[in-house]
């Protein structure tokens, strides 16, 4: 039997290390670009307008990402590690370009669909590929490794679009983007080998799954543009209508978007999934709102309302190290442990950010330490939840279970946005608007959106009883003497 404590030298020696270079590179990419737009969207939307539609930059990011997901095995397989990984490369820089030249909200929008794709397949490639090239001890270790890339991207990404919004320059830190871009889809291509020698499995696109998926965001999105809770109510009911039906259509279909047993909540999948998805939108609703309540209530600047906004991702890196290397019972307390972190950073945002402040160090501090909280806790369990989909999918889907992490990880995503822009501005962000709205918005959004780390502390619970349901069965009967 293999040594199942590994370290990390193993992923930065001899051909691990290439094969780490590139899947790191490809997620640095995505992870930069989310920072870098996150920091200079209240600069993008003073200078283009469209307040209305801020939530939309990262609905419309997040869909395209689930198409390029969803399309990221197909890629591999036709295109090799080395073509699919230069491809998504090149969409990615297409969509920098357009978000740098835009001229309006619209394009602005269209640019981030473009970059959404692009990232979307290189977020899920790099998943792929850990299966297939690293020996399954290795997993925990290759996942904190891309988890960490989060890390730097905490301290590249608010620094350039930081940086750029605060001397009015925001079109510069897309353009800055670009020759990195450029030099990535060249390492890629250079690198990387160019055919895939894992080919048991073929896949065909899902494509009446992807499309219900699509709508029932883009129903949420609609809805949330309406000041009217009528309106809201309907384009929440229409998602919901929608979902049912993918559900139907995705358990019935010959090409299934998802591996087996996803949507069982009685089965260890679909509750590691669940659990997933409800971690993501704490971190999600968090990362898009928090760097508008630093400017507008606690008088940051761009960069300095970056780098706090991106303590909690640098809680995700730390925790995500740190627990890597946990086994067993270790794992299964660093799966508890991780709502429950998130749950309490999430409490205290909705009791501390709403207050409004000159910006004095204390209040700050606290509000980062919360942050970071939030982040810790999601990182403590996300190398041992994303092993553990691997672990528990069917032997015959594990190609769709790779993609199927980042597919449920962006859905999650991409209708909670949206429904975090609702909540946001019926509680009053833009009507009344100013110190006051704003107020009530942050309130509202971290009250409303710590119901999703408080349900997935219930699926950890479920999680760590079936977990010990085997061990139970397996001790020896008393003796009917």
């Amino acid at each position: 039997m293999k040594d199942q404590h590994v370290g990390w030298g193993v992923l930065f020696s001899g051909k691990n290390g290439i094969r780490s270079l590139a899947l790191a590179g490809g997620v640095g990419l995505h992870a930069i670009n989310v920072y870098v737009a996150t920091t200079i969207l209240p600069s993008v939307v003073n200078d283009i307008g469209g307040l209305d539609y801020y939530a939309w930059n990262t609905t419309l990011f997040v869909v395209a990402s689930i198409l390029g997901s969803a399309l990221s095995a197909r890629l591999l397989q036709a295109s090799g590690p080395r073509g699919a990984y230069t491809i998504a490369a090149l969409i990615f820089g297409l969509g920098t370009l357009l978000c740098a030249a835009a001229p309006n909200m619209p394009v602005m929008l269209v640019g981030r669909f473009v970059q959404g794709l692009g990232g979307g397949f290189l977020f899920a490639l790099a998943y792929a590929m850990i299966r297939i090239v690293f020996e399954e001890a290795q997993w925990p270790r290759a996942m904190a490794l891309v988890s960490g890339m989060w890390g730097i991207a905490t301290l590249v990404g608010p620094a350039v679009g930081g940086i750029f919004a605060e001397i009015g320059a925001w079109r510069a830190a897309f353009w800055s983007m670009l020759p990195v871009i450029a030099l990535f889809a060249f390492l890629a291509f250079t690198v990387l080998p160019s055919k895939n020698r894992d080919q048991s499995e073929r896949t065909g696109l899902p494509f009446a799954q992807l499309s219900l998926l699509t709508l029932a965001v883009f129903a949420v999105s609609l809805g949330s543009i309406w000041q009217e809770l009528a309106w809201n109510g309907v384009g929440i009911a229409v998602a919901l209508v929608f979902l049912a039906v993918f559900g139907i259509v995705e358990r019935k279909a010959r090409q299934r978007l998802l591996p087996r047993g996803a949507f069982d909540m009685t089965k260890p999948l679909g509750l590691v999934l669940a659990m997933m998805a409800l971690l993501s939108i704490s971190v999600t609703v968090t990362e898009i709102f928090v760097p508008l309540f630093l400017q507008v209530l606690h008088g940051q600047q761009p960069l300095a309302a970056g780098y706090i906004t991106a303590a909690m991702a640098a809680g995700w890196t730390t925790g995500a190290i740190t627990s890597s290397s946990a086994r067993g019972r270790g794992a299964d307390r660093a799966i508890f442990l991780a709502p429950l972190i998130s749950l309490i950073g999430m409490i205290l945002l909705a009791l501390l950010s709403p207050w409004p402040t000159r910006g004095e160090w204390i209040p700050l501090t606290v509000i980062t330490l919360s942050l970071l909280t939030v982040g810790a806790g999601v990182g403590i369990g996300w190398p041992h939840l994303l092993t553990r989909v691997l672990q528990v999918a069917p032997a015959d889907e594990k190609d769709r279970a790779s993609a199927s992490i980042t597919t449920v990880q962006l859905v999650a995503t991409a209708l909670c946005a949206p429904i975090a822009g609702m909540v946001a501005n019926l509680a009053g962000l833009t009507d009344p608007g100013g110190v006051t709205g704003t107020s009530s918005a942050a309130f509202w959004l971290f009250a409303v959106f710590a119901l999703a780390p408080a349900i997935a502390l219930l699926a950890a619970i479920n999680i760590m009883r079936r977990r010990q349901r085997p061990a139970i069965a397996a001790l020896p009967r008393p003796s009917q003497s």
